[in-house]
């Protein structure tokens, strides 16, 4: 029987963890066997610079964390090593890093994803991940808002540009 301060340790964590997962838009679950300590290093710093927040857990505390909510049956993937990636503010982010990386790394595996408290299958995780990021869409949209008011000033400099040259004959 574990002592009462390992106990509420425990309990703690998993309280943490169940806010972490609440506040989450995204998440990404994985199997990190056997990849280096160099790779894991890098990898953690690409998904930090991008915002997600990445950690090993233990199985069992995450199987406890998502007892009673939409996330629930995610625990069929709760087996060997497990790390959880999330974030709060990019769709995309966690599931691109990661489904990148693990092309690279044929040990580290995509176990499940969710999105927006809902369980989400591999599939869909593999979409997210070929999506852009956040800042190339957005450059995206503003160059096509922004072509039809360049042809415009396009027409009227031409228009000008005429109009001069007709009044210097």
């Amino acid at each position: 029987m574990p002592n009462a301060k390992v106990l509420a340790q425990k309990q703690q964590i998993v309280e943490d963890l169940k806010g972490k997962l609440s506040t989450a838009i995204t998440g990404v679950v994985v199997d990190y066997k056997g990849i280096s300590v160099a790779d894991d290093t890098a990898l953690r710093k690409e998904l930090r610079e991008n915002g997600v927040d990445y950690f090993v857990i233990k199985n069992t505390l995450l199987s406890r964390a998502i007892e009673g909510t939409d996330l629930e049956e995610m625990k069929s993937v709760l087996e060997g090593t497990t790390a959880v990636a999330l974030s709060d503010t990019d769709y995309t982010a966690a599931a691109r890093i990661l489904c990148k990386y693990a092309d690279a790394h044929e040990n580290f595996k995509v176990k499940a994803g969710f999105l927006d408290g809902k369980l989400i299958d591999l599939e869909t995780i593999n979409q997210l991940a070929k999506l852009p990021t956040r800042e190339v869409l957005l450059a995206t949209v503003l160059s096509a808002f922004q072509a039809p008011i360049a042809s415009f000033a396009r027409a009227v400099q031409a228009i000008v540009d005429k109009n001069g040259e007709a009044a210097a004959e």
